[in-house]
C-alpha cells in the first residue's frame, strides 16, 4: 500500500486552506491547516509533517519567520505562497531561509498539486539515499546526522548546502551540470534559481577549502556545471 504524505497548510485565508485541503485529500494525502504562523509551527513541531506550505504574509508570525525556525529544526520540504506583488529580493531571502520552492497566487490547483508531488518526490528520493555516509577525499558527509567534515573540522552548512553538497559528493570525479544541480536540489530552473546556485557554490568553497594554496575540491566545468573532486 502505498504510503500517504501529511501536508501541513498554513494561510489566515480560510477558504484557501479549505479549498487546498480538498484538492490534496482528493489527491490521497492526509492535510492539517492552520490560520496563523504560531499555530501552524506549532503544529509543524508536534506533528512532523512530509511537507509544509506556508504563506509569506500571516497575521502573527510571518511565513519567513515560519520557514526559518523550522529550518532550525528540521529538512522537510517547505513551499511559500506570495501575491503577485512580491519583490524578487524576498524570493531571495526566503531560499536562504531554508524555502524550497515558491508559488505566486492566483495559481491553478493542478500546478499546486504538481508543485506538491515534486517536492514530495524529491524529498522521497532524497531520504532514501544509498548509503548514510559519503567519502570523498578527507570529506565525510552523514546524511543522516546532517553533518559534514573536512579532515578533523566539523563544517556548519545550511540545509541547502547541504543538499548541493550531497549530490555533487555522490558522484565524485564526474561533472553534474547546471540544470542537473538545480532540478536536484530547488526542482526547476529559473533566473533567480541560477544566480542562487552560483552563490551557493561559492559558500562551499569558503567553508571546505580553508587553503587557498590547495587545488579546488569543487571545480568549475565551463559551459557544463561543476564537479567534487576526490
Amino acid at each position: 500500500m502505498e504510503q500517504v504524505s501529511h501536508i501541513l497548510v498554513i494561510d489566515d485565508d480560510r477558504r484557501l486552506t479549505d479549498g487546498l485541503r480538498m484538492a490534496l485529500e482528493r489527491e490521497g494525502h492526509r492535510v492539517t491547516t492552520a490560520q496563523g504562523g504560531e499555530e501552524g509551527l506549532a503544529h509543524a513541531i508536534r506533528e512532523r509533517p512530509d511537507l509544509v506550505v506556508v504563506d509569506l504574509n500571516l497575521p502573527d508570525l510571518d511565513g519567513l519567520a515560519v520557514c526559518q525556525r523550522l529550518r532550525q529544526r528540521t529538512y522537510v520540504p517547505i513551499m511559500i505562497m506570495t501575491g503577485a506583488a512580491v519583490e524578487e529580493q524576498d524570493k531571495v531571502v526566503g531560499l536562504r531561509f531554508g524555502a524550497d520552492d515558491y508559488l505566486v497566487k492566483p495559481f491553478g490547483v493542478a500546478e499546486f498539486c504538481a508543485r506538491v508531488e515534486a517536492l514530495l518526490r524529491r524529498s522521497s528520493v532524497y531520504a532514501a539515499g544509498r548509503d548514510r555516509e559519503l567519502r570523498a577525499g578527507d570529506l565525510l558527509i552523514d546524511r543522516e546526522a546532517y553533518t559534514v567534515r573536512r579532515g578533523d573540522h566539523a563544517v556548519d552548512l545550511t540545509p541547502k548546502e547541504f543538499e548541493l553538497l550531497v549530490a555533487l559528493a555522490e558522484y565524485p570525479n564526474r561533472v553534474r551540470t547546471r540544470d542537473y544541480l538545480l532540478e536536484r536540489v530547488w526542482g526547476y530552473t529559473s533566473e533567480i534559481r541560477t544566480r542562487t546556485l552560483d552563490m551557493h557554490i561559492r559558500r562551499l568553497r569558503e567553508k571546505l577549502e580553508e587553503d587557498p594554496a590547495e587545488p579546488r575540491l569543487i571545480q568549475t566545468v565551463i559551459g557544463v556545471g561543476y564537479k567534487l573532486v576526490a
